[in-house]
């Protein structure tokens, strides 16, 4: 599954019955509690990370990419926007572009 194809069901879920959907749950609670929990999952991958434990890792990673996704998709946030700003930002030093925003 690509993060398009995920963003896609994501977005699709958007007016499913919370009852039987998990993404249309946390979409139903707003937009903050998508952010809380995206929050959440990413404190988790930092904790893998920091114990060093790949398995633990690659599972957390994987929450905080799909927790990512239902915040943007809470907030009407492209996926493709924040590609294109991906894009955008290719071939510039991270110091050089962390420097143009100060």
């Amino acid at each position: 599954m690509t993060l398009d194809e995920l963003f896609a069901t994501i977005e699709a879920r958007k007016g499913a019955d919370p009852d039987t959907s998990w993404t249309a749950k946390l979409l139903s609670k707003g937009p903050e509690k998508c952010a809380e929990k995206f929050g959440e999952e990413a404190v988790e991958a930092i904790i893998e990370a920091v114990k060093g434990d790949k398995a633990g890792l690659t599972s957390e990673a994987a929450d905080v990419l799909y927790h990512l996704l239902v915040m943007l998709a809470a907030r009407d946030i492209q996926l493709s926007d924040v590609l294109d700003e991906l894009a955008r930002r290719q071939g510039t030093s991270g110091l050089v572009e962390k420097a143009a925003r100060s």
